[in-house]
């Protein structure tokens, strides 16, 4: 009988079964607003107590009149700025606008990122221990909408002081929380930036997050969402989702001219290999799950696709009345995820708003994270 070989004495590990970060790990800049008290959910129910893990950069004025609140889309957090490190997986996803001299001037404001409520990065969400039971919250953890995440938020500016944000800014996900300040509490928010954003999210894009959301349920390591402390999660589902939204995120031209139909080096996808293309979002899928927590992008996905300025309001045009801010409206000219008329609609209805302003970007829907400069300049505009 032949011997039966050995097992490879230092196997490639398997990543954990969340990216999320918990408790125990390196704080990084992290620092903590906790909400003792229920937070009244939207959907019904409530949550029982909340945190919101947030940083800061510059220093608060006497008067608290220098604020500006920086709110993140679907897989940022509140590392806004800064270098990767112990706490911080990845460098600052917007780390050209904030600091000493750049359109965030940190010697004259008082920035403001919290992770959004639901989030995994030091927020309360489905990886964090459920007061009322052992574990983590898993597939327990209650729908949210947009307005119970400003709720969180304004709980956090009243604990900081904060009566009013001199700005409030936002792409994407971050932009519909941003609107949603403006809507919610006016006489807070004093000027609005709102980037590649909508006052609904529409068919198209609940269609493209439902693909998502059924990549992600339907890896066999779900397991409802109970998944967290078994040591096995859904990463291949939530993986499928992030390649998924990658190609929403960028443009067809730009993918054309960077990859086109050449292989990846030394791979011929006739004999099983890889087309560059997919090699990159391959490169993506990977980062994310070692990074984020797919109950976090379920819970996430699901808000942004509830996301209506003007449920309970008297529709779309009544509840954009309220905005007072003065406002800047900015949208991508090669985003097809969150095309120009969602912007638009946005500067036409509501009154405070100056024309809409258009980045130009190869980029797609990502042009509103990489084009720093036309962004820098919206920023400057309205603070100067």
């Amino acid at each position: 009988m032949s011997a039966v070989p050995a097992a490879p004495e230092n196997p490639v590990p398997l990543p954990p079964a969340t990216g999320a970060w918990r408790e125990g790990d390196p704080p990084g800049r992290r620092r903590w607003y906790v909400a003792h008290q229920p937070l009244p959910l939207e959907a019904g129910g409530e949550l029982p107590g909340l945190r919101l893990a947030f940083e800061t950069w510059g220093r608060l004025a006497p008067d608290r009149s220098n604020a500006v609140l920086v709110l993140h889309a679907l897989t940022g957090d509140s590392h806004v700025a800064g270098p990767a490190g112990p706490g911080h997986p990845t460098p600052g996803w917007w780390d050209a606008l904030v600091g000493p001299g750049r359109a965030l001037d940190t010697d004259r404001w008082f920035v403001v990122a919290p992770n959004v409520l639901g989030g995994c990065q030091g927020s309360t969400g489905p990886s964090s221990p459920r007061p009322d039971a052992g574990g983590a919250w898993g597939g327990a953890f209650p729908l949210l909408t947009q307005r119970d995440q400003v709720a969180a938020e304004a709980g956090l500016a009243d604990a900081l002081g904060i009566d009013r944000w001199a700005l409030v800014v936002g792409g994407s996900m971050g932009g519909m929380r941003a609107v949603e300040w403006a809507v919610s509490h006016p006489g807070r928010t004093g000027a609005l930036l709102l980037l590649a954003t909508a006052a609904a999210a529409s068919a198209e894009q609940i269609a493209w997050a439902g693909i998502q959301l059924h990549a992600v349920r339907g890896d066999p390591h779900w397991q409802g969402g109970d998944y967290h402390d078994t040591g096995r999660g859904p990463l291949a589902g939530l993986g499928l989702a992030r390649r998924l939204a990658h190609v929403t995120y960028r443009s067809e031209p730009e993918l054309q001219v960077r990859f086109g139909r050449l292989p990846q080096t030394s791979q011929d996808p006739w004999r099983g290999g890889r087309y560059r293309v997919e090699s990159y979002l391959d490169h993506h899928a990977t980062k994310l799950v070692r990074r984020f927590d797919a109950a976090s992008y379920v819970v996430l996905t699901e808000a942004m696709n509830a996301h209506d300025v003007g449920r309970e309001r008297g529709g779309i045009r009544s509840a954009l009345a309220r905005v007072t801010a003065p406002t800047l409206v900015a949208g991508v000219d090669s985003d097809r995820l969150y095309p120009l008329a969602q912007q638009a609609e946005l500067a036409a209805r509501i009154p405070s708003a100056d024309h809409l302003r258009v980045v130009e970007s190869p980029y797609g829907h990502d042009g509103f994270l990489i084009e720093t400069g036309q962004v820098g300049a919206l920023v400057r505009e309205l603070l100067d």
